[in-house]
Formats: C-alpha cells, sequence, structure tokens
C-alpha cells in the first residue's frame, strides 16, 4: 500500500481515540514528501535514516522524528503491511535539555523598546501588535502558541481575564490578568478592531494587517531583529540563542523571585503557579524554575533566617 494513504490511516486512527495528533501529522506529511508516494515495503533504511538526521548535529528533534515514525511503523507492521521496520538501529545519545534563559527586568525594557524599530508602512500595527504580544508573554506567561491562538473574544478586558482554549493537556483555563496589562490589551484591541476581521469576535486577536493569525514563524523572525538589536545573546558557540518561549521562563521565575521578596509561603503558591500556567501538576512547573543569582541569594536569605529562627529556639 501506498505510503500516503497509510499514514493518513494512522493520523486518523490516533486522533479517533482522543489523540491531537497534530505536529506528528506534519512531521509525518514531511516523511512522506521526502520518500515520495511509495509503497510502504520499497522505503529503503538510508531514505529514513537521512529523513531522522536532517542536517547539522543531533537535537532532540532527531528523537522526535524516530519517536514518531516508530509509531508509524508499529501501526504497518501490526497490519502486515511490511515484516520489519526499516528505522536506524543505533539511537545516538539524546542532546542535554535546553537550559532556559531568563531576560532581566531590563533585558526586557531593551526588548520592548526595540520593537519600535519594527514600524512599517506596508504594516502599520506590526511594531504594536509585537510589542503587544511580548508583554502578553511576560505578564501572563502563556505559551506563544496559546498567545498566538488568541481571538478577540478570548480577552475579556473588562473582566480582567483571558480565556485560553485547547492548552496543551486539552484544557480550557481562565487567565487573570493585571490592571496595567488590561489596559495596554484594551488600547492594542481597539487598534486590532480597525483590521479585517472576516471572523468577527472569532478573529484573531494577535493579527498582521490582512486580519490573519500572526504565525509563529512570523514572531520568531521579529523576535530575531529584536533580540539582535538589543545584543542580548548567549556566549560564542552556543547551540541556540533567546527565545520566545523564555519570556514563560522568566515568568515563572521572577514570579517566585516576588514571593520570596514578599515573604510568603512559596511551596504552598508553587501548586497555584502550576493551575495559571496550565500545568497538570508541580513537577512540571519546578522544571521552569530555573535557579538564577537573584533567585538563589532570596533562597539562601530565607533558609538563613529559618536556621536563626530555630537556633533561636532551640
Amino acid at each position: 500500500m501506498k505510503i500516503n494513504r497509510l499514514a493518513r490511516q494512522y493520523v486518523a486512527f490516533k486522533q479517533s481515540i482522543g489523540m491531537r495528533f497534530r505536529s506528528e501529522a506534519s512531521t509525518l506529511r514531511s516523511f512522506c514528501r521526502a520518500v515520495g508516494d511509495i509503497d510502504i515495503a520499497e522505503v529503503k533504511p538510508g531514505s529514513v535514516l537521512a529523513f531522522i538526521s536532517g542536517k547539522g548535529p543531533v537535537t532532540s528533534f532527531w528523537h522526535q522524528k524516530y519517536t514518531i515514525l516508530g509509531g508509524f511503523y508499529r501501526f504497518v507492521m501490526a497490519r502486515r503491511y511490511i515484516d520489519a521496520s526499516p528505522l536506524p538501529l543505533t539511537v545516538p545519545k539524546r542532546p542535554p535539555p535546553l537550559t532556559p534563559y531568563i531576560y532581566t527586568p531590563e533585558q526586557l525594557r531593551r526588548l520592548l523598546l526595540e520593537t519600535n524599530h519594527l514600524v512599517s508602512t506596508n504594516s502599520p500595527l506590526q511594531a504594536l501588535t509585537f510589542h503587544t504580544l511580548l508583554l502578553t508573554l511576560y505578564g501572563t506567561g502563556l505559551r506563544i502558541s496559546e498567545a498566538l491562538s488568541l481571538r478577540l473574544a478570548d480577552v475579556d478586558c473588562p473582566q480582567s481575564l483571558i480565556t485560553v482554549h485547547s492548552s496543551k493537556f486539552y484544557k480550557t483555563r481562565l487567565v487573570p490578568i493585571g490592571p496595567r496589562l488590561t489596559a495596554i490589551l484594551s488600547d492594542y484591541a481597539k487598534r486590532r478592531r480597525q483590521l479585517p476581521s472576516s471572523a468577527g469576535e472569532a478573529s484573531s486577536f494577535f493579527a498582521t494587517r490582512t486580519g490573519h493569525a500572526l504565525s509563529y514563524g512570523r514572531a520568531r523572525r521579529l523576535f530575531r531583529l529584536v533580540r539582535a538589536r538589543s545584543g542580548i545573546r548567549r556566549e560564542e558557540g552556543a547551540r541556540y540563542q533567546p527565545r520566545l518561549h523564555d519570556f514563560r521562563h522568566s515568568f515563572a521565575v521572577h514570579r517566585l523571585l516576588a514571593w520570596y521578596r514578599e515573604g510568603a509561603d512559596v511551596q504552598r503558591r508553587l501548586p497555584q503557579l502550576a493551575t495559571y500556567l496550565g500545568h497538570v501538576g508541580i513537577d512540571e512547573t519546578q522544571r521552569y524554575l530555573t535557579m538564577t543569582p537573584d533567585l538563589l541569594q532570596e533562597a539562601n536569605r530565607r533558609f538563613e533566617s529559618y536556621m536563626r529562627s530555630e537556633g533561636h529556639h532551640g
């Protein structure tokens, strides 16, 4: 059977059991294009390895593609279209996980200031849209995919609430926002409604001049421009530079730092932070809490205060 047909059957099967399977489906489509619409039995191990390896060093995407194709070929073999999988037998060591980049308040100010250079006569709202997007990412901790998926109706400024639909874990959640961000979003929404909105209140909140949703690829390109102008980068030789997703990490770390400085019970508040971020539990939230010098200093100060208190009572 042709590989395209089998791939469609596999995707349909996965989605029929409740899986979203969107990114995986995209990877499978890329695989089918790479090898051509040939019979599944004609796909050679060398072609599979070339697709998985891509170009450059091994990244986590190597393992993602390997896992996705592994599931696909198990599906195909269970239906006896082939007897053996052409996937490589040797799997390279997974590269170390990405280390989040925690933006300092001063760096955040620089990034926001540099969005002014995105002003374009062809796209009058481009600078304001991107400036508002960055403030939203930092002020709410939303995933970049969640922010770009927001519709006009999802941003309720009178109630100071953002509704996030179908997040990473297939749940809809309400995200409260503070008065300053509410005012910024309200001002932007008024300007945004001057752009085309073919779907009415279901139209994209962060939009291009045509009213279409600002794409992730476009957002990444604009961010690279802003980041370069800001002079914010990792040390020479780093595998990757600061990302849009690092706004979410920065939000979590800065929230934790503020709680320490307020004298709050941080452990009791972590579940609240997990809920706000849309995490299933605090384990994932804790992975966002990269130890920065400021955070380490506050944690040490809290520990020293605790030890003095214990010594006094003793």
